[in-house]
């Protein structure tokens, strides 16, 4: 029986220490793939009702009906939890960071069909402003995705000319982080519903806009191979939540509410 760990070859292992990054097509199936995106609406709507309440058509990263970016799910959902956390993702994580690992973050990111919805070059680490490890990002498309709806570019390492976190500046008008102002237009990632771009936290990478009448819904989920603390080493400053340890997966599925 094949495993979700000979799913990623030895060529894709490579390109990942290499350049940074990696797919895998058609990973999950469309049973899958329906509960993720019930879920996704769910964060959506609950999203809305708090702009709703705050009077306001844009919260942090979001801004309704042209794009989401909804954070912490899995704590919500057990449907999510099991997934972030089942034997497939641990594979996913050994073959990457390695023997021990961590969920980090995992959020819903989405394109309305409401006016520009592009995303600034960055590297995930820009997000944290202090000494991390790496981290690996897991994009997972949820519809089918191409140049035209907003797919994520990746500049491999080889063409952003670092490995290292650039320094970044927000945009006062978008909240993005930005830290490649570089020419360079990047590699889309085209692929299937269901398939999963893999990059590490130090790739650049952007998203376009989505010009056509349908959502383009993507799920985020990040792993580190150490907890991601915060800056005064109080705790963890998203979530530490043991997936790997020295080979063996360890989580546990529970959500903290459904």
């Amino acid at each position: 029986m094949t495993t979700y760990q000979e799913m990623i070859t030895d060529e894709q292992r490579q390109a990942y220490e290499r350049e940074g990054w990696f797919v895998l097509e058609a990973v999950l199936g469309d049973t899958e793939l329906a509960d993720l995106r019930g879920e996704c609406q769910r964060f959506i709507d609950k999203r809305d009702a708090e702009m709703d309440a705050a009077g306001t058509d844009h919260i942090g990263l979001c801004m309704r009906g042209r794009r989401y970016f909804v954070n912490n799910c899995s704590t919500e959902s057990e449907v999510l939890r099991r997934f972030v956390l089942d034997e497939r993702m641990a594979d996913i994580c050994r073959a990457t960071l390695g023997p021990d690992a961590y969920l980090f973050n995992d959020q819903y990111v989405v394109k309305g069909t409401e006016g520009e919805t592009s995303f600034s070059w960055h590297q995930d680490s820009g997000y944290i402003p202090y000494p991390h490890s790496p981290y690996l990002t897991c994009w997972i498309a949820l519809d089918e995705v191409d140049e035209s709806n907003g797919t994520v570019y990746v500049l491999p390492y080889s063409r952003a000319g670092t490995r290292d976190v650039a320094p970044h500046r927000r945009d006062a008008a978008t909240g993005d982080m930005i830290g490649y102002f570089g020419d360079d237009a990047g590699i889309p990632a085209v692929v299937r519903a269901g398939s999963i771009v893999g990059f590490s936290s130090t790739v650049f990478h952007r998203s376009g806009a989505n010009t056509t009448p349908a959502m383009r819904r993507a799920y985020v989920v990040q792993y580190s191979p150490e907890p991601i603390l915060s800056e005064d080493g109080s705790g963890p400053r998203i979530q530490a939540v043991p997936l790997l340890r020295e080979g063996d997966r360890v989580a546990s599925v529970r959500a903290s509410r459904t």
